[in-house]
């Protein structure tokens, strides 16, 4: 990233992170609480911390491709970080989520 371009806030990669999706779960991973935190590196890179419903889940690579469609054109860098500790729990997803996944059929 250029010094005199401007980074893209946080708050609007946000927005964009709520379309992607699960794909198990079917909600989207900032209701989910999937999230945990995104910051800027020296390097003007995004680091995106963030975790699964389970470390075992084998569509990480799915999650990946949908967060490069959705902030690829917002940044020129980005990397996850798996975050394992403290460990995802349903008390992490949001009123929102929660909706979500009632109208799916999920009793939460």
């Amino acid at each position: 990233m250029t010094t005199d371009q401007a980074q893209t806030s946080l708050e609007d990669i946000r927005e964009a992170l709520h379309e992607v999706m699960d794909p198990e779960l079917g909600v989207n991973i900032v209701d989910l609480g999937l999230l945990y935190g995104m910051n800027y590196a020296e390097d003007g890179a995004l680091i995106i911390d963030m975790t699964l419903t389970t470390a075992a889940c084998p569509l990480t690579d799915v999650i990946e491709e949908q967060i490069g469609n959705e902030i690829g054109t917002m940044v020129d860098e980005w990397r996850l970080n798996w975050v394992w500790m403290p460990p995802w729990g349903p008390e992490r997803i949001t009123e929102e989520g929660r909706e979500q996944m009632r109208a799916l059929g999920f009793n939460i």
